[in-house]
């Protein structure tokens, strides 16, 4: 029983949780036996709550519904609720009807008290127009202008109220009345200033002539801008008289009397004049507008006029630029003299919109279609300055040299290019400073070309100092040339911004700038003829054991290092020290090849050594950059560095470990060749023959073993030329030793005759070093021609090859941000 006592209260609970019961039930195993007592008791709770619910249930359904009774008790009582809403509903409507019926006749009554009242204000302001209208218009016979000014606000003001009566005869013959009026005041009005400015009586009839301007301004917009156009006409018939009736005094060089005579006729404005028209209409601006559209019309016809001239002759382009200028001053003298805060537009004496007027190119804007005749001056002159430049010393005799100086000529030019396109920005920012650009991007070339390249291609080759100094230039211009092209744009009217491009320009100044790098390789180059021609002159096919590196190596590191130790302290930017690094690294790499080629034949201990010789080259190679005091001091610099000389280097180890494989058995040297060289080529094949010496009579079964492995299945992956073999030994290919800037063991570089060619600079900087590249043959000092300037030492064609090379290398450079060093690290990679 307590068992079951114990059931029925916590299922009673609330918060019932079988599983706390059950632990509470059988807390201990020694409770299991009592499960099927407390499974009995479960029943027969569960039966118990059954029988009560529906014991329940049946109650509920026979017993009497009361809820049932007071839902039909509420609807009811809503039915009888709604039915006294609608009799309130009715008894509002009849009331409201009561009430109208009864203030119906008051309505009418205040009906007839509005019309009674419009009425009466009506024939009183019939009356005060009839009585005003007859007072103007004694007012106006007695000339008394400040009351006939008020008086006849009021008549328009009140007239306005009858526009709506005009069908009557009476108001439509009154209205008639004030316009005639109105018509006489103003004929009467502009009868009094034509009349006292003819007889000379402004100053005595001053007053009368101010009061006057009120009845104009009551008079409205048209009224004022008849009267202030007369008056402008009136002030500048004499200067059109003047200026436009005599060729003298109407030419360019009389300018300055045109703005001397305004400047004069505006303070007598000032003195006389202004104290007559009222501030607001602005009577100095538009007679100051007036006069800049006349003049700016004048001035069209005189240049269109001298551009026909019968002999031929053009504007000279000096008094043009001086005209413009004073123009351009007298332009500026106005804008600050009226720019002081919006105004009414006085482009149309009868625009009534707010908004600053500006005479800025008001005057000048004539002018803008000639300023071709000044750009046109500014081509000749900078290709006067060229050839000036070519023949300009480097270095002045009383300076030192820096290795961060530039060439004193690119300052030169640099200013005068800063100056002009500041004065051109002032005369024109449209399609005249867009010639101009086109003009500076002309001579921009031009400079990279001829003065330049120039000083790069001295007989006997330039000294280290004019290198130095045309690197640092074309640096220089490099980065001025992109914010010369930024400056432009500001400058420049939006819709020409798009056309200013001067990255061509830039593009050849990097050009140059690898030129000067390459003839700073070409230093190294002739500096290392010697050991060069040393392991030329060994025997490598009669060597017959390896030892320690060769006497030549020691040799080239020594003048390596001594020509970087020369070089590299005086190259101030990192990229440059770099790029030259990365340069004699890949001139020793390509000019060890094809040292190779010269010595064959090649034995297999002599390919050991030379191997071994390549190791201690690279090693040496790798402290080349430390000598740069910008770049040594970059550990990721020198890391990418040391990156770049192992890459360059280890292409040779294809060539020497094929060349170190005996030809006997013939199977193990076509097996290091598939695996090292790995291509397809019969003739690759025979160039490795040839370089081991093998007789040609030997090569034939050589080459038929070759063939029958190449096309096993296990080589379908080779490729079918090496570009390490392919070159060597070709006409015009690897076998020649240089960089194409002169020849190991010449007279350095190009000589009077011979044109120092930028065509080869990208491949060089690509590690394909060529002989025989094209040299264009002419006169390094150039030519003087009949007009006594020196000529362009390049023809057309040559000039174009030359521009197109420069700027091809120069974008080659340009898309990595790091410059030439970053060559290095992405060949290395």
């Amino acid at each position: 029983m307590n068992g079951a006592s114990t059931v029925s209260s916590s299922l009673d609970a609330v918060d019932y949780n079988p599983i706390e019961h059950l632990n509470t039930i059988f807390s201990h195993p020694s409770t299991l036996t009592s499960i099927n007592n407390t499974a009995s008791a479960l029943q027969t709770y569960e039966s118990s709550l059954s029988t009560s619910i529906s014991d329940l249930v049946a109650t509920q359904a026979y017993s009497d519904d009361s809820s049932l009774q007071r839902m039909q008790s509420a609807k009811a009582e809503l039915a009888q609720l709604f039915r006294k809403i609608e009799s309130v509903r009715t008894r509002a409507i009849e009331t409201e009807q009561t009430i109208t019926s009864m203030t119906a006749d008051i309505k009418r009554l205040d009906g007839t008290k509005r019309n009674l009242t419009l009425s009466m204000t009506a024939l009183k302001r019939l009356q005060m127009l009839t009585t005003a209208y007859e007072q103007l218009r004694g007012l106006a016979k007695s000339r008394q202008y400040r009351e006939c000014a008020s008086l006849l606000q009021a008549v328009l003001q009140l007239m306005r109220h009858f526009n709506s009566y005009r069908s009557i005869d009476q108001i439509a013959t009154l209205s008639r009345n004030v316009a005639e009026l109105q018509r006489e005041l103003l004929e009467q009005v502009c009868e009094d200033f034509e009349i006292a400015f003819a007889k000379g009586e402004v100053a005595g009839k001053k007053g009368v002539l101010g009061e006057a301007c009120l009845v104009m301004d009551a008079l409205g917009e048209n009224a004022r801008a008849r009267l202030v156009t007369w008056y402008v006409n009136t002030q500048l018939r004499e200067y059109r008289q003047v200026f436009r009736g005599n060729d003298e005094a109407g030419s360019l060089d009389n300018i300055g009397r045109r703005y001397s005579w305004f400047k004069r006729m505006l303070k007598t404005y000032e003195d006389e004049h202004a104290g007559i028209f009222p501030v607001q209409w602005r009577v100095n601006e538009v007679l100051a507008n007036s006069f800049c559209e006349g003049t700016r019309d004048d001035f069209k016809g005189i240049l269109e006029r001298s551009m026909r001239r019968p002999d031929g002759g053009k504007i000279d382009v000096n008094l043009l630029l001086s005209c413009l200028q004073e123009t351009m001053d007298f332009e500026h003298s106005l804008e600050k003299r009226f720019a002081n805060d919006p105004r009414a537009s006085i482009d149309t004496l009868s625009s009534v919109e707010d908004k600053p007027q500006t005479f800025d190119r008001s005057i000048s804007e004539a002018f803008e279609p000639y300023l071709s005749l000044w750009v046109e001056s500014q081509d000749k002159q900078l290709a006067t300055m060229i050839p000036k430049y070519r023949n300009q010393p480097l270095v002045e005799p009383d300076e030192e040299f820096s290795s961060q100086a530039v060439i004193p000529s690119s300052i030169e030019l640099f200013h005068f290019y800063k100056t002009t396109l500041a004065q051109c920005a002032k005369l024109s920012t449209g399609e005249r400073l867009l010639d101009l650009s086109r003009t500076l991007a002309k001579y921009l070339d031009e400079y990279a070309q001829q003065v330049l390249l120039h000083f790069l291609q001295t007989p006997g080759g330039p000294s280290l100092e004019n290198i130095i100094l045309v690197l640092n230039t074309a640096d220089y211009w490099h980065v001025n040339t992109q914010q010369l092209e930024e400056n432009i744009k500001k400058r420049v009217d939006n819709e020409f911004a798009p056309k200013v491009d001067l990255s061509s320009q830039s593009d050849a100044f990097m050009g140059v700038a690898s030129a000067a790098v390459l003839a700073l390789v070409h230093r190294v180059e002739l500096a290392c003829d010697a050991p060069w021609r040393e392991m030329r002159n060994t025997n490598w096919s009669k060597m017959e054991s390896v030892g320690d590196q060769s006497s030549y190596v020691a040799e080239l590191l020594r003048h390596v290092d001594d020509q970087a130790k020369e070089i590299l302290p005086l190259v101030s930017k990192q990229q440059y020290a770099r790029a030259f690094c990365d340069n004699t690294v890949e001139y020793l790499a390509t000019t060890y090849i094809a040292n190779i080629v010269q010595c064959r034949p090649v034995s297999e201990v002599g390919a050991e050594q030379m191997l071994l010789d390549k190791y201690v080259l690279t090693k040496g190679l790798t402290t080349l950059l430390s000598h740069s005091p910008s770049a040594s001091a970059s550990t990721t610099a020198v890391a990418g560095f040391t990156k770049r000389v192992n890459h360059s280097m280890t292409r040779l180890d294809p060539l020497l470990k094929t060349l170190q494989v005996r030809p006997s058995p013939p199977e193990g040297l076509v097996q290091a060749y598939l695996i090292h060289i790995g291509d397809r080529s019969d003739t690759n094949f025979r160039k490795i023959l040839d370089l081991k010496g093998v007789r040609k009579v030997d090569q034939a079964g050589l080459v038929e073993l070759f063939g029958i492995h190449r096309d096993g299945k296990s080589n379908e992956q080779l490729v079918q030329m090496s570009p390490l073999l392919t070159p060597l030994m070709n006409s015009g290919g690897m076998g020649s030793v240089g960089l194409g800037i002169g020849n190991v063991g010449g007279t350095g570089m190009a000589n009077l005759n011979t044109r120092f060619d930028p065509a080869g600079f990208g491949e060089k900087l690509f590690s394909a070093a060529r002989d025989g590249v094209e040299r264009m043959g002419t006169n390094a000092a150039g030519a003087v021609g009949a007009d006594g300037r020196v000529a362009s030492p390049l023809s057309e064609e040559a000039k174009a090859t030359v521009e197109g090379n420069l700027k091809s290398i120069g974008k080659f450079f340009r898309r990595d941000m790091s410059g030439f060093g970053g060559l290095g690290d992405g060949l290395a990679g």
